[in-house]
């Protein structure tokens, strides 16, 4: 079995509801969806769902990457041989994790296929399905609590919290929505890098009641040390986003004991194949792992979510990144009922995308 054709559709995806995070207000996601055909007839589907700021990456990157490095390497190989060419693929594509994590679903989505198995059973399917969290950007606190409630009519039991902009803000937020979903309702907050050490331990400490289950990256990402001082000085876990990007990065943070936990973003870190290396880091460290998401198609959370499912320590999840897209050509490629999701069952990702 040999690739014999390899495509790219960037599709530009409205949100439902555009959202604003510390650092940027969103309306608008690309998703590059590919499609791998190889000489027996079997199709894999992937996406990559670039982002100037976290992945600094675009969809005219995207664009070139494929065109250049990608699609070239890919036609007549075989496609079973993905540590070969995934391994082959970061000496020269390292910068373009996206990319790299659209080819590396392909791949993972023919050997199921090929295999007639999902993702997440040939990869040990540790367990079946996994809560998810749902994201409240940052809004007013009438719309903050209006959002709460919505969600949680839908069946969601964790919400997340997104700040970073104004901590008293922020902490009132926090604390209102707890007053309002009571207390079996999880709470998760965000601050997406927007807080000094200071501001970090003044929300600790004001929204102690509230019991926030986890805050995440907290202070900037290029200044380990300030995420190390507020990890040592608060009870519950930190965990890094902006700041694991890489092998590396999983290895210095568990080194330097940094962080309590990690976010694992297949669009950050080149895929599931690196996915798996970042979590086996954080497992050896007795870090706790969650898997994220960007706005992404329901075939990149699908992806996701065969990760998660695979391994014991990643027990949190924040795959909702597909919920607000709209005209999803991948809507239905995982399952959601009451705040968890269930993968297809179907061979490989489990979806196939009429492109």
């Amino acid at each position: 079995m040999k690739i014999i054709s390899a495509q790219i559709f960037p599709t530009e995806l409205k949100l439902k509801v555009p959202y604003t995070i510390a650092y940027e207000n969103v309306d608008t996601a690309w998703n590059i969806f590919l499609k791998i055909t190889t000489s027996d007839g079997v199709t894999g589907f992937g996406c990559a769902a670039p982002d100037p700021e976290v992945t600094n990456e675009t969809k005219n990157s995207v664009t070139d990457t494929f065109k250049n490095i990608l699609e070239p390497y890919l036609i007549g190989k075989d496609p079973l041989r993905y540590a070969l060419h995934l391994t082959e693929l970061k000496k020269t594509a390292a910068a373009h994790p996206s990319a790299l994590a659209m080819v590396d679903m392909a791949l993972f989505d023919l050997l199921g296929k090929k295999a007639n198995l999902p993702i997440y059973r040939l990869l040990g399917a540790y367990r079946t399905r996994i809560r998810t969290s749902i994201t409240i950007g940052i809004l007013p606190l009438d719309q903050t609590l209006m959002k709460a409630e919505q969600f949680i009519g839908k069946g969601f039991k964790i919400l997340k919290l997104k700040g970073g902009k104004d901590v008293d803000e922020d902490i009132e937020r926090i604390n209102r929505v707890r007053e309002n979903v009571g207390n079996k309702i999880e709470l998760r907050f965000d601050a997406n890098q927007g807080y000094n050490v200071e501001q970090s331990l003044k929300f600790f400490e004001a929204t102690k009641k509230s019991r926030v289950e986890l805050i995440e990256q907290p202070t900037p990402k290029g200044e380990p040390d300030l995420l190390r001082r507020v990890t040592n000085n608060v009870s519950i876990p930190i965990m890094a986003d902006e700041s694991l990007m890489n092998l590396r990065d999983a290895f210095r943070l568990a080194k330097r004991d940094l962080v309590d936990t990690v976010n694992i973003k297949l669009m950050k870190v080149g895929g599931i194949f690196e996915a798996l290396k970042i979590n086996s880091v954080a497992q050896a460290a007795n870090l706790e792992a969650m898997v994220g998401c960007m706005d992404e198609s329901a075939l990149a959370i699908s992806a996701g979510l065969h990760f998660a499912l695979a391994r014991a320590n990643v027990i949190y999840a924040d795959l909702d990144g597909h919920l607000d897209l709209i005209d999803d050509p991948a809507h239905g490629a995982v399952i959601l009922k009451d705040g968890t999701l269930y993968p297809t069952d179907k061979p490989g990702l489990g979806f196939n995308i009429d492109m």
